[in-house]
């Protein structure tokens, strides 16, 4: 296991006990339990305390010859749904139940067809039966590629139609409905764990192989589906080196770019030229032979870090059309040529009971319908109620049904089966920093878990609700409080750069703090307004501007106060209302029962069609 994310304690093997409550007792340096979690024998004589856990390592076994089960800490997470803590739960625990296929008891022996067809492609006889390539059965149009874990179990299988017409065909490729994505080779490494090669395509993967090249691996639903990651991270981080070959089109090399913000330090790529003008690893096989695909693996040089370069150089974009998040406020999107750009930090300021928070909840919800992953810090509210807030808005006003209690005040709920939607919708596209860890006496570093949740889920859009709770988890003993926040700022500011990411931050205002410039009324170091990209300010209008009728008492006012991006600001700010019902935030242009993506139909990652169909070794 490793020590960075998880440290073993002995308190977590009596945590465990109590968690699956079956009675245990320590002797000698392990704890025994009176039955087993595992094989739950009846508690007869020689059937008592065969289950124990070392109080040292935090190694476990069963000692009944019909269980014989071991493992670690890590492994009684998985199994029994048991919290190690926040940042090890993010790494080692599933984060979805996923369908369990069944693993051949001998090796898949190729079908001709399959064979035959790999051959076309340059690909021997050998490569097909060391990677168990066969055809669907009574399909033998229909390659079967099967996906084996590091430790040989079946966990994802892909198909590709060998005769794929775009006219008459939906789909070219695709797979096994429910099943765990992971890289398609890994059974097939070796253990030196000294280079892996990693391809967009199986057939490219197989074609790095027949050059014989050891480790080879592929992705499972193209360049853009990095759902792999969190399944794959700890094994792919344990090699040395790992090589992209994706697939080069007009100088682009796919993979690059995403595979390097995950695995920063140990990426090399395979040259544009070594592609000798080919689109990937099999036509360069096919047109060149082996011995171009070895040779482009081992010319492959490093992701250059670099800290000067010519201005010349530097790419020249149209900052109007940069991607942006779409914050569902029509007035403000307008304003900024499309919404917040990404690669900064947005920061929200207002006064406490103001509405900030669900002002930057809602534009995280809109995040989620654009498909962008999130995650969230809210050190205010605890998890459930943060989770019940943006349900709400995710759900809206239709969907949300309304009781009156005895005393006359709502009582307002979701139904099960829309919940259930809604989060089978965000599973995997929404998360949230475990607050439940604060309250003991171990503190995580704040920064350090968001770029950790970056680099393996993919994270593009990050709330940081507030700034001072924040700089609590992250506390410096010894250094002085304003010098700290310009750090803590100055930090999220790096991240979002690095990783071209939008960080929303939430702060409050001064307590003596009348209206005027949002950038000189946040409470703490003049740092903070200063590294931002944008400021927002969201406030209650003041008592004239009520007594006047230019705004309602329960209406609040949305200022743009900084936009370095654009240097267009707003300091007469936009009116905007609040749906207690649906917590909405809206303004006059806005649809406040507009419809989010749970109530539609929507794709899988990566543009693959699922399906349930027979698997021919399954």
């Amino acid at each position: 296991m490793k020590a960075r994310l998880y440290e073993f304690r002995a308190d977590d093997a009596f945590a465990f006990a109590r968690h699956v409550g079956i009675e245990a007792k320590p002797h000698n340096g392990e704890l025994f339990f009176k039955t087993c979690p595992y094989c739950k024998p009846r508690p007869t004589k020689g059937n008592t305390q065969t289950f124990s856990i070392s109080l040292q390592t935090g190694q476990f076994k069963c000692l009944r010859a019909s269980c014989g089960v071991s493992g670690n800490m890590i492994t009684l997470s998985r199994d029994f749904d048991f919290s190690l803590g926040n940042e090890a739960d993010e790494y080692y625990r599933p984060r979805r139940q996923y369908r369990k296929l069944k693993t051949p008891k001998e090796p898949i022996r190729p079908k001709e067809p399959a064979v035959k067809y790999l051959e076309s492609r340059g690909i021997p006889a050998e490569i097909a039966h060391r990677y168990e390539i066969t055809t669907q059965t009574d399909h033998d149009n229909v390659l079967v590629f099967p996906f084996y874990d590091e430790h040989g179990n079946l966990q994802f299988v892909k198909y590709r139609k060998t005769d794929y017409d775009r006219e008459k065909n939906k789909n070219k490729e695709w797979c096994e409905r429910g099943c765990r994505p992971i890289l398609f080779g890994m059974k097939q490494c070796s253990d030196d764990h000294g280079r892996l090669v990693i391809t967009e395509g199986q057939l490219d993967s197989l074609s790095v192989a027949a050059a014989g090249i050891e480790n080879a691996v592929s992705v499972p639903n193209g360049a853009k589906g990095m759902t792999w990651v969190p399944y794959c991270y700890d094994w792919v981080s344990s090699f040395s080196e790992i090589v992209i070959f994706g697939d080069c089109e007009k100088g682009h090399i796919t993979l690059l770019e995403d595979v390097s913000r995950r695995f920063p330090g140990k990426i090399r790529h395979v040259r544009e030229e070594d592609y000798q003008g080919c689109k990937d690893a099999n036509e360069l096989l096919q047109k060149c032979g082996a011995g171009a695909v070895r040779r482009a693996v081992e010319n492959a040089v490093l992701v250059p870090v670099q800290r000067v370069l010519p201005l010349a150089d530097v790419e020249t974009v149209n900052i109007y059309q940069l991607p942006k998040l779409k914050t569902g406020i029509t007035e403000l999107d307008r304003m900024l040529y499309g919404g917040l750009p990404f690669g900064m930090v947005c920061l929200i300021s207002g006064k406490r009971g103001d509405g900030k928070s669900t002002l930057a909840s809602q534009i995280m919800g809109n995040a989620v319908d654009q498909g962008y992953v999130t995650f969230a810090y809210s050190g205010e509210l605890p998890n459930y109620l943060y989770k019940s807030w943006f349900d709400f808005q995710i759900a809206g006003r239709n969907h949300i049904i309304e009781n009156k209690t005895d005393f006359g005040t709502p009582d307002r709920f979701l139904t099960r089966k829309n919940q259930e939607l809604i989060n089978a919708w965000y599973r995997e596209k929404a998360y949230i920093y475990d607050s439940r860890i604060i309250e003991s006496d171990e503190k995580e570093d704040l920064l350090r878990t968001i770029r950790k949740a970056v680099m393996q889920y993919g994270v593009k859009v990050v709330l940081v609700d507030n700034l001072m709770t924040a700089m609590y988890i992250d506390e410096r003993p010894g250094t002085d409080k304003y010098d700290w926040q310009g750090r803590f700022v100055r930090e999220l500011a790096a991240i979002a750069v690095q990783f071209d990411i939008l960080i929303l931050l939430v702060a409050h205002r001064r307590k003596n703090a009348f209206g005027g410039d949002a950038n000189d009324e946040v409470s703490g170091s003049g740092d903070i307004t200063n590294l931002a990209g944008i400021t927002l300010g969201y406030d209650r209008g003041t008592k004239d501007e009520v007594e006047k009728g230019l705004m309602l008492e329960d209406q609040r006012k949305l200022i743009v106060a900084k936009n370095r991006l654009f240097g267009k600001t707003n300091t007469a700010g936009f009116i905007l209302s609040y749906d207690e019902k649906s917590k909405r935030i809206y303004g006059k242009r806005d649809d406040v029962n507009r419809r989010f993506g749970w109530e539609t139909e929507y794709e899988p990652a990566g543009g693959f069609e699922y399906a349930d169909m027979e698997i021919p070794f399954d």
